[in-house]
């Protein structure tokens, strides 16, 4: 306590009835020009950065999406057609509908298949069994390799002639043609994705179950439940925020699939997705930006329509709540 502080205490204790002392309030202190030039440059180079690469691909691709271009020329040569582009990738577009269809099916394996697997995988790590730092890291180790590299490994696996799952399931007199089968090469490419997948989720599911208050599955057990109901009843339903994040990123990982299926076969035959359908139509020999912009725009909607609105329910039932 300063000499201040102690010399209007004792006038209040002296003076029961007198004003309350006044404080003494720190004086705010000001950054440097030194200072305020760092936080300049790092606030102002990440959002320029995320401006540039985001915000202007994004805006552009909406802006184009409503014209006839074939990216040559300038800005002078694009013609503006409306919603032309809309209306002929709905109705005429023969790539479009499979690849919508492919996604939905991609989204719904990696929400059901990786996920389960990641959840199951993080339950067991939790309990500290022998080796666990091992078992973490071999498990996570796929998720630091890129898809493209996962597109490598798996074609060697999945190779018709002297690949190893063939060789496994004892089929080299009549092997399967895991990716050139239009009827199988999707779900076999999904393994592929799954298995990088669900190291992802195996770690988010364990910062999840390492931040439960122990005090509630103790709770429980006092209660008499057994581990199955002290899981289900108490732990889920506290990862709340957890199943939250795991969704999102679901979702994000489902649309945006694109490299591991252009690396096997430049996503067709069997593999058309929306993010390749872009990448064809704006890089590709025909070069239309218009339909390449509109297919990304109804890519994006369809993320951000999925991601929003269940983020919306989530929230408001909380807040009712």
């Amino acid at each position: 306590m300063t000499a201040l502080q102690e010399k209007s205490h004792d006038k209040r204790a002296a003076d029961p009835s007198g004003p309350p002392p006044r404080r003494v309030r720190k004086k705010a202190t000001t950054l440097a020009k030194t200072d305020k030039l760092v936080l300049g440059l790092m606030l102002g180079i990440p959002t320029l950065v995320h401006v540039l690469f985001v915000w202007v691909p994004t805006l552009g691709s909406i802006v184009l999406s409503f014209s006839s271009w074939d990216g040559i020329g300038g800005f002078e040569d694009i013609e503006w057609i409306g919603v032309e582009n809309y209306v002929e990738i709905f109705t005429e577009y023969p790539r479009f509908w499979p690849a919508v269809q492919h996604n939905l099916i991609w989204l719904v394996f990696l929400l059901v298949v990786p996920t389960v697997a990641g959840l199951f995988f993080a339950v067991l790590l939790d309990r500290q069994l022998r080796f666990t730092k091992v078992y973490q890291s071999a498990l996570f180790m796929p998720v630091v390799l890129s898809l493209a590299l996962v597109g490598f490994i798996w074609q060697l696996i999945y190779r018709p002639d002297d690949g190893l799952l063939n060789s496994l399931l004892g089929l080299e007199g009549k092997p399967i043609d895991w990716l050139g089968d239009t009827d199988i090469n999707l779900y076999a490419v999904l393994v592929a994705a799954a298995w990088r997948h669900t190291g992802y989720i195996m770690i988010l599911y364990l910062a999840g179950l390492k931040s439960v208050d122990p005090a509630l599955k103790e709770a429980a057990a006092l209660d008499g439940a057994n581990s199955w109901q002290t899981f289900f009843r108490v732990t889920f339903p506290v990862m709340k925020p957890v199943n939250i994040v795991v969704l999102v990123v679901t979702v994000i990982e489902a649309l945006r699939a694109f490299d591991i299926v252009y690396v096997i076969n430049k996503g067709r035959n069997g593999l058309e997705l929306l993010s390749v359908l872009v990448t064809d139509n704006i890089i590709g020999e025909a070069s239309r930006i218009g339909r390449g912009s509109a297919v990304a725009v109804v890519l994006l909607t369809i993320s951000l329509g999925t991601i929003i609105t269940f983020l919306y329910q989530t929230f408001s039932k909380e807040s009712r709540s």
